[in-house]
């Protein structure tokens, strides 16, 4: 605790008790005689030296935390109390400021506050996959049960690659060419060709997006430019909307596409209608031109 003289302009310490030199490491003739505003430094918030300021200038008491520094210069979480002590006439004559080291426990507060932001981003994710997962057993061909087995098997493997990706880098966006990599890398890519530029998807993007990229891929390979039945080619190309910041992708078949009547009765299509339009807020069209087929995205996955 210290002491300081109300009665003059600066509030000078004249005491100050071995606990206080031991918190701040000062001793005490270089502290006598001077205002306690030296414990201050850049982290402290102006908001609150002007309340204790106000609070002194108007002879009243106040409790407060400030980020102090001690001489090492080393910063510690202060909690000050000051109160003012009255002469026989009544008037504030020295003002009596206890302090409490409360590092360790605003260290605990902010762990708290971390762990619960960690479980709310926690709740969210799994909320965000189970809705992925809901549109994936709702909207997959059920008339043949192997098939609706075989296909909801290999659309969870999609977002297994998609989740085990985002792990990989600790939940972070991820560029979209390792997005579209982890979804595609076992077809051959002798047949694929993809564009450059850096798109970075947030993390939450990242697994719609893959379950769009793996029911484009599954289509071509089953009907269009990556089925057994031609040498077609694929080619993915991307860019950034200057406007608004929507991705513009372009998925292009050539040498192969699927035709028309084999996309529209395709659950594959409804699943990916259903997640561009809900989780990445977009749209897609679709070109059709001899033997090539266009489609065109547009997302916000950034």
């Amino acid at each position: 605790m210290v002491v300081a003289d109300a009665r003059q302009p600066e509030y000078p310490i004249v005491l100050a008790n071995q606990a206080f030199l031991d918190l701040t490491g000062y001793a005490a003739d270089e502290i006598v005689g001077r205002n306690c505003r030296f414990l201050q430094g850049t982290g402290t918030s102006p908001a609150a030296v002007a309340e204790v300021r106000y609070a002194l200038t108007a002879g009243k008491g106040v409790d407060v935390e400030l980020l102090n520094y001690k001489k090492d210069g080393s910063s510690f979480w202060n909690q000050l109390h000051v109160s003012p002590i009255l002469d026989d006439d009544g008037e504030v004559a020295y003002f009596f400021a206890s302090q409490i080291d409360v590092t360790k426990y605003r260290k605990v507060q902010a762990l708290e506050a971390s762990e619960h932001r960690l479980l709310m981003e926690v709740d969210h994710r799994a909320k965000n996959v189970l809705a992925i997962v809901d549109s994936i057993v709702r909207l997959s061909n059920a008339d043949n049960p192997a098939a609706y087995a075989s296909a909801v098997q290999e659309r969870v493997q999609s977002l297994a690659r998609a989740h085990a990706l985002l792990s990989e880098n600790s939940w972070k966006a991820i560029d979209i060419r390792n997005v579209i990599e982890a979804q595609i890398s076992r077809y051959p890519n002798s047949h694929i060709t993809m564009s450059e530029p850096e798109y970075l998807v947030v993390p939450e993007a990242v697994q719609p997006l893959s379950l769009v990229i793996h029911e484009l891929a599954v289509n071509a390979v089953t009907h269009g430019a990556l089925s057994r039945h031609g040498h077609g080619r694929l080619a993915i190309a991307w860019e950034p909307s200057p406007e608004d910041g929507r991705l513009i992708m372009i998925w292009t078949e050539s040498g192969g596409a699927p035709r028309p009547q084999e996309l529209i009765k395709g659950f594959g299509t409804i699943i990916v209608g259903a997640l561009i339009e809900k989780q990445l807020r977009g749209s897609i069209t679709r070109d059709w031109r001899d033997d090539s087929l266009a489609v065109t995205l547009e997302i916000r996955p950034g």
